[in-house]
């Protein structure tokens, strides 16, 4: 039996692209689950959450009790990230946005991810007595992951692709390991990252088809290389198109002509939604 679920951040109203994800993970039968991702305490609202309840209940959805609320779990996520430590695949970044920046636009072989530069690993390159010194000085720092040491221990690795993956392929994807870099897992305000906190997630909700847009593609290559260090199962994944506006562009949560309450105080109705999106 497939577990779904469907997991949104409570910093805004849900959209049309919210209901096509919410509705494809139901229409993949089984256990529907829903997830507060709401690791960001700056921007999440109770107001938020509570709409997304009323969204998700207006398109006829409904979905298993008691919804895990990612903030309710720190504990897990630092677990995880305590093992990554335990490995030597973490070190600490003291590096601001504009370093970074800067010290992008300084090289001519930057490295490149499918989204842009990824960080350049300066702080991989600081000594430990460095590091010790700055972390000792409660300098503000990001936990990193070190991509190349964390796909030498792993090696060769796949995901299971339900359908056609966004770069054309499918069934048995190969992992590019290395594709966003050393990636932040965590901060020293927060103890996670997003990608941490979903694969740690997913496997303790028992997800086992992961159903979402297919701009996470290139995130489910870091995902899949985290959960084998973690020795987390591995899902299924079913990335589906996206819902785009009249501009070719996806929707935003800032773009509140297409929310569901505004569809829905407007007349619209949950069929009509439904024939628009497919279902």
């Amino acid at each position: 039996m497939f577990v779904t679920r469907f997991a949104p951040s409570p910093t805004g109203l849900l959209h049309l692209g919210h209901a096509f994800a919410a509705l494809s993970a139901r229409a993949a039968g089984g256990r529907f689950l829903v997830r507060i991702e709401d690791i960001d305490n700056a921007r999440s609202r109770s107001a938020f959450e509570r709409a997304i309840f009323e969204d998700l209940a207006w398109l006829g959805l409904d979905w298993e009790r008691p919804v895990l609320r990612q903030s309710e779990r720190f504990g897990a996520y630092s677990d995880a990230l305590g093992l990554l430590r335990a490995r030597g695949l973490l070190y600490p970044c003291f590096c601001t946005r504009k370093e970074i920046a800067d010290e992008v636009a300084r090289s001519a072989e930057a490295p490149q991810g499918p989204e842009g530069p990824l960080y350049p690993g300066t702080c991989r390159l600081l000594p430990p007595d460095e590091r010790n010194r700055r972390m000792a000085r409660e300098a503000a720092f990001a936990w990193r992951l070190d991509s190349s040491d964390a796909s030498r221990q792993v090696g060769a690795l796949s995901f299971t692709e339900r359908g056609a993956s966004p770069d054309g392929g499918s069934g048995k994807i190969i992992v590019r390991t290395g594709l966003l870099g050393d990636v932040v897992l965590a901060r020293k305000e927060t103890p996670t990252s997003y990608h941490l906190a979903v694969v740690v997630d997913d496997a303790f909700q028992g997800v086992n088809l992961v159903t979402r847009g297919n701009d996470l593609f290139s995130a489910t290559h870091l995902q899949r290389l985290l959960q084998a260090l973690l020795g987390l199962p591995e899902p299924q994944y079913a990335h589906h198109r996206l819902i785009l506006d009249e501009a070719g562009q996806k929707f935003s949560k800032r773009d509140r002509a297409e929310t569901l309450r505004s569809l829905r105080e407007s007349g619209v109705t949950p069929s009509q939604i439904r024939t628009r999106l497919g279902f």
